[in-house]
């Protein structure tokens, strides 16, 4: 059943991008962090990124601070620029292969196109914790590099 959640969260509202939350303007209260994504499976079809700057919110449908949607332009590996507020933060993407609009699944809810969580967590039968996945953006030049894996 926690699987079946945790893959509803990725399916739900990958299709908008999200409010801009804590995402700022440089500035000492932020610090300018590079999500690295590699690994993808297809060089055209859009990467949604989704931050989360709390345990509570983390992989909860519509919680995420903010959503980032980018094409990788024919590259098997894109870098986002964000400045986030500094804190602790997780992301997890989804890379949308056929162009639908959605996550597509296997009949147990399953993820059948390419997914990722920073810290390059594996999850097994439930969704991973915030704890696994956080990184901590404290200052400029951090560099999150995220495995997509399908």
């Amino acid at each position: 059943m926690k699987a079946l959640l945790f893959f509803s969260f990725l399916v739900g509202g990958n299709c908008v991008a999200g409010p801009a939350g804590p995402v700022a303007a440089p500035g000492p209260a932020t610090a300018a962090v590079t999500v690295v994504v590699v690994g993808l499976v297809s060089t055209e079809s859009v990467v949604r990124l989704n931050f989360y700057h709390s345990a509570e919110s983390f992989l909860k449908h519509g919680q995420q601070a903010f959503r980032l949607e980018v094409k990788p332009n024919g590259q098997h590996e894109i870098s986002v620029p964000v400045d986030l507020a500094k804190g602790e933060w997780a992301v997890a993407l989804t890379q949308d292969v056929n162009n639908n609009a959605k996550l597509d699944k296997n009949l147990l809810g399953i993820p059948t196109e390419p997914y990722a969580f920073s810290n390059n967590v594996r999850p097994k039968l439930s969704a991973p914790k915030f704890e696994e996945c956080k990184f901590m953006a404290d200052a400029d030049g951090k560099v999150v590099t995220i495995h997509l894996m399908e």
